[in-house]
Parts: structure tokens; C-alpha cells; sequence
């Protein structure tokens, strides 16, 4: 599935094709797609792949073209606080681009079949977490994966906000899905090849809407000799979060917050001014003759023609001036998080930590 778009010659070029489409349609959604390198996903030797609107497998890894991600990342409206369960949730790159929306007083659960793509999918949450440039720029909810089947869920679970199922949902499932959603949530899934969102408006009822038409691979379900019990998938325990970790929130929140508040003094607005071609009068005498009574007196008769002339010397920037006339260019400011962290007054071990561990 995918190939609605053209071939990304990187990250943002793919995004830049996605909006273009109107795949992607909302600022936050736009922002978490460019702070999630989708090549970072792909297997060495792949990666030439990755910014091609088609989805991509290798053995149990797989990714869904960016056309899909785009339209479930939108139809799920998610918004800061919320709790979210990704069903079968694979190398946990839409669950990473969640976290940067729900934010750290959200929930960020996820169940895949397979053992060795939960393994991956960890080290790609590290791997953004301790090397991304876009770490710093967001509040994140770090995503909690386990390995189970979606279809094997303990019956005393909690619900969830939203919800997400990147596998095809058979009718007989459908209820089954339904139910671990809070009522005023919004769950989103394949059904009989088209893209569902189902909002679920009270205790027993449910409003659908198709958003695409899709082809996914169905729910595994799982195989069990005559009478042998099903192994239960627990889902993540819901946490109070520690005063130490909110005390980190809240430290990166407030000097985020400074950080911002220097940059819009500093921030240098240029507008470019609009370029004209110089138009230069070039006045020259003629001979002329007046009639004074009976007499033919010559005189000379000074006249104005305009005469449009280009202006010499012109310069590549003038050129890039004048194709952009009128636009304002904002020059950005650096990220300076970890510096502020840096020059607190505070033991290393304690900045090692308000910085996530990072490295750089």
C-alpha cells in the first residue's frame, strides 16, 4: 500500500510531498514527522528506500507507507495528556511520533507479536532518545512495548483514549477492540480494507467513519492445542510518575521556555525589499524654428524622452531578490537546552540526568 506521493529525496523533502497531498493537514503532525527521521527505521542497506511513499518488510519489521501513517496520525486527533495503545506496534515509529504529541503526562503503550521487533523497536526509542537532534525540542511520552497478542489482552485492562491497530481487524474482532476504548475516544483500524476511525460516544455506542481505502495484512491469532489456555497479554501498568522525574519536566520545561522567550527578542527579521529596474531620463537638444510675426527665428527646443535601461552589474543576490520579493525570512536560533543545563549549579550526575544521558 502507499505510492500516493512522490519519492522524498530525504526526511523533509517526503513530509514537504505528504502536505503537498494533504496527507498531512495539522501543525503538530507536520512538526512530529520532521522530528522523526523515517530512514532512522530502515535497516542498513535499505535506507535508499525509506522516503518512498510505499511500505516496507523485512522479515518481522515492517513499516506502512508514510500516505498511511499520515492519515492515522491525523484521524486520531490526539492531543496532549492522552492515553495511547498502538496494537501491533511493530518498530514503534508511530508510537515515537505520538509520544511527541501526548507529551509527559500522557500514556504510551504498545503490544507486538514478535520478540525480536520489540527488541528493535527499543533500540530505536534509545537511539532517538540519547542521539536526536529533535529530542530536545519536545515534551516526549516515552513509549512502553510488550511482546503478546493484541487478540489476547486480559478482559480487566485498562482503556485507553486512543487507540491504534496496525493489522487488518476482522468483523468478529471488532467489538473486542471497541471495548478497550474510553468513552469520547477514538479508535482507528483496518476493517474489510478500508481505514476506520470509531469514536466511541457512550457506554454502547459507536460512531464510524471510513477515512481510506487500505490492504493490510490480518490479526495473527493465536494457535493452541485442544483445551490449552492462551498465554494473556498484561498491559503497562499505569504509573504515578516519580517527584524526580517531574522534577526534570519541569526544570527542561522552564528553561525551554526561557530559551524560547531569548530567541523572540533576538529573533532577526529581514524583509526583502522589492527590487525595481531604474528608469533614467536622458534629455538631448534638437533644433526647432518659430514663427515671430513674419520672421522664421531658429531656436533650441530642449525635449525629455525616457529611456529604459537594465542596471549594470547585476549580482547574483540582487537576482535571488528579486524572484523572492516581498518574503520575510526568520533566521532561527540554535537550540541551547543542554548549555543551560550545563551551567546549573548542580552536580554532573544530576545534569547527566536532567539531559536524558545524552551525549550531545
Amino acid at each position: 500500500m502507499g505510492g500516493a506521493v512522490s519519492a522524498g529525496e530525504d526526511n523533509d523533502d517526503l513530509i514537504d510531498n505528504l502536505k503537498e497531498a494533504q496527507y498531512i493537514r495539522t501543525d503538530k503532525v507536520e512538526q512530529a514527522f520532521r522530528a522523526i527521521d523515517r530512514g532512522d527505521y530502515y535497516l542498513d542497506g535499505y535506507r535508499d528506500n525509506a522516503y518512498k511513499d510505499l511500505a516496507w518488510k523485512h522479515g518481522n519489521i515492517h513499516l506502512s507507507a508514510p500516505c498511511i501513517y499520515s492519515e492515522v496520525m491525523e484521524a486520531l486527533k490526539l492531543q496532549p495528556g492522552l492515553s495511547f495503545l498502538n496494537l501491533g506496534s511493530g518498530t514503534g515509529y508511530l508510537s515515537t511520533m505520538v509520544g511527541l504529541i501526548i507529551g509527559p503526562f500522557g500514556v504510551n503503550h504498545g503490544v507486538e507479536l514478535h520478540t525480536d521487533v520489540v527488541e528493535y523497536a527499543r533500540e530505536k526509542l534509545e537511539d532517538f532518545i540519547k542521539n536526536s537532534d529533535s529530542f530536545d525540542k519536545f515534551e516526549f511520552c516515552e513509549p512502553v512495548f510488550v511482546v503478546g497478542n493484541c487478540l489476547e489482552i486480559s478482559a480487566d485492562s485498562h482503556q485507553y483514549d486512543r487507540i491504534y491497530c496496525g493489522a487488518g481487524v476482522q468483523k468478529d474482532h471488532e467489538n473486542y477492540m471497541k471495548v478497550l476504548l474510553k468513552i469520547g475516544g477514538i479508535l482507528v483500524m483496518p476493517i474489510e480494507d478500508q481505514l476506520t476511525q470509531i469514536t466511541r460516544t457512550g457506554q454502547c455506542s459507536w460512531e464510524s467513519k471510513n477515512i481510506l481505502a487500505v490492504s493490510f495484512a490480518p490479526l495473527v491469532q493465536q494457535s493452541r492445542a485442544d483445551g490449552e489456555k492462551p498465554d494473556t497479554v498484561e498491559l503497562p501498568s499505569l504509573t504515578v510518575r516519580s517527584l524526580q522525574d517531574l522534577s526534570r519536566v519541569y526544570i527542561r520545561r522552564t528553561l525551554r521556555d526561557l530559551d524560547s522567550e531569548d530567541s523572540a527578542g533576538k529573533e532577526a527579521v529581514q524583509r526583502v525589499p522589492q527590487k525595481r529596474k531604474r528608469r533614467r531620463c536622458q534629455r538631448r537638444r534638437i533644433n526647432t524654428y518659430v514663427f515671430v510675426g513674419n520672421q522664421l527665428i531658429p531656436q533650441m527646443v530642449e525635449s525629455e524622452e525616457e529611456e529604459h535601461i537594465e542596471e549594470e552589474q547585476k549580482e547574483v543576490e540582487d537576482e535571488e531578490e528579486e524572484r523572492d520579493i516581498g518574503e520575510i525570512e526568520i533566521l532561527k536560533q540554535a537550540n541551547m537546552l543542554r548549555d543551560q543545563i550545563m551551567a546549573l549549579p548542580l552536580p554532573e550526575s544530576l545534569k547527566a540526568y536532567l539531559l536524558f544521558y545524552r551525549e550531545k
